[in-house]
């Protein structure tokens, strides 16, 4: 005789029915956590992947750029001068003395000690040929150690960096228009600030130049983006053991630092610039290249025209220290290259279609020829 236990009953039933409520339990608890730590490392990957800003620097201490690339930002004063004669006529200059005379003035009087490779001093080649009003010969200066403005006890860069300017700026105001008398034989000099270590008034040119247009009306409020480089070794931002040219990649990699960037180009730069001698005759064809460098964020754009101005570029293990130009686009680069990429499509697609056209005669010349207008009479008299 069997006798039926009820399922509720058996013993068998809740032990099976409290193991699977449990491995659920325990199922669900564990791809709770999963996706708990997938998310909390997509967002950490996130943040990993946005660029981070440019370090704080000191105006006054080298910053490395890029520890892939060895390149360094050395910061420097570099002043541009200018040298008059004040006698009607000159016959002869001698550069050796003109820079013993500048070194001795800035030692005696601005206890500057300068070498003699940080000042470059050179004469008109031909003095007989230049006007009265024109200059004998033109120099610069360039200081490296700037220790003595810094402090230490100042953690702020904005102070250091309005000093620096500051004692810049009185450096310049106090050589400027000196008479220099070199055997008797009397100099003026004029001294500036290039243009493009002015980080102010840069900043202020391309304030103005947003905020009106030609006609003296208000634009609005616009910020630029873009920019230029000009006069760094080509040889820096190439491949190492690939190319001596200039690479796409190295040079996004190296300015990916200050900021994400939109657009890049980056060419051989054979315009010797403002600041360089074209009658020397030096400048070689690939020796340097011109960056032009788009960022998605003013603020970065910012930041980076601001630490690339009053510096020089040099590569680790070399001696030489490149003397760049830095400036913003005012001309809109990039978007006058898409205007010319779009024209020469449209000129290569234009003979195409001419070429259609100038076909299509031809094959409605056969239709035309048996057309009312172009019947030829008949020989024969027609018969009734």
């Amino acid at each position: 005789m069997s006798v039926t236990v009820p399922a509720s009953r058996n013993p068998f039933f809740f032990f099976f029915f409290f193991s699977l409520v449990s491995e659920s339990i325990s199922l669900f608890v564990l791809t709770a956590k999963c996706c708990e730590n997938l998310f909390s490392s997509t967002m950490s990957n996130s943040h990993d992947q946005q660029p981070q800003r440019s370090k704080p620097f000191r105006p006054t201490k080298p910053l490395e750029i890029d520890n892939s690339s060895g390149l360094t930002l050395v910061p420097r004063v570099k002043l541009t001068l200018t040298i008059f004669p004040l006698a009607a006529t000159v016959t002869s200059v001698d550069e050796w003395k003109m820079k013993r005379a500048l070194i001795d003035y800035l030692h005696s009087t601005h206890s500057l000690t300068i070498p003699e490779d940080d000042l470059d001093v050179k004469r008109v080649r031909d003095l007989k040929k230049r006007k009265r009003e024109e200059p004998v010969a033109s120099g610069t200066l360039r200081i490296w150690d700037l220790g003595f403005i810094d402090r230490e006890d100042e953690e702020e860069e904005g102070v250091v960096e309005k000093r620096v300017w500051e004692w810049r700026k009185s450096l310049v105001e106090k050589m400027n228009g000196i008479e220099l008398n070199l055997e008797g034989v009397k100099f003026k000099l004029d001294v500036a600030v290039p243009v493009s270590d002015d980080f102010e008034g840069i900043k202020k040119d391309w304030e103005e130049f947003f905020a009106f247009d030609a006609r003296g009306y208000y634009r609005g409020k616009r910020e630029p983006d873009t920019i230029i480089l000009r006069g760094v070794p080509s040889r820096w931002f190439a491949e190492p053991r690939v190319s001596s040219k200039p690479s796409m990649l190295v040079t996004h990699t190296i300015f990916s630092t200050f900021g994400k960037i939109r657009n890049l180009n980056v060419a051989e730069d054979d315009d010797p610039g403002k600041d360089a001698n074209e009658e020397s005759g030096d400048l070689v064809s690939g020796l340097y290249c011109k960056i032009v460098v788009q960022f998605e964020k003013y603020r970065d754009f910012h930041d980076a025209l601001r630490v690339l101005c009053g510096r020089s570029l040099q590569k680790q293990g070399s001696r030489l220290k490149a003397d760049y130009e830095v400036s913003w686009d005012r001309d809109g680069f990039f978007r006058n290259t898409r205007n010319q990429t779009q024209e020469k499509t449209n000129r290569v697609s234009t003979p195409a279609a001419d070429h259609y056209k100038s076909e299509a005669p031809r094959r409605h010349a056969p239709y035309a020829r048996h057309s009312p207008e172009n019947v030829r009479p008949r020989r024969f008299r027609r018969t009734t």
